[in-house]
């Protein structure tokens, strides 16, 4: 998996989020901005992308994921 991926998947997921990020072997650093975390807690932010990184996590090409979740006004 490559990082262009994960991006695809959360923007699926998260349609207007910016996305960047690297990898560090099956562990993948992420930036996240999107207004569709108004309002919305660290978990609920944490548990969309987990959601869009579903399939990717449950297969092993993601090990971990290290995410910052932004709002554009954050």
């Amino acid at each position: 998996m490559q990082i262009d991926d994960v991006k695809t998947e959360i923007q699926k997921a998260i349609p207007n989020a910016t996305v960047d990020g690297r990898f560090e072997g099956n562990h993948v650093h992420l930036q996240i901005v999107s207004t569709e975390f108004d309002g919305l807690s660290a978990v609920k932010r944490q548990q969309l992308v987990y959601a869009a990184l579903q399939d990717a996590i449950s297969s092993g090409a993601i090990h971990a994921v290290h995410m910052q979740t932004l709002t554009p006004d954050e």
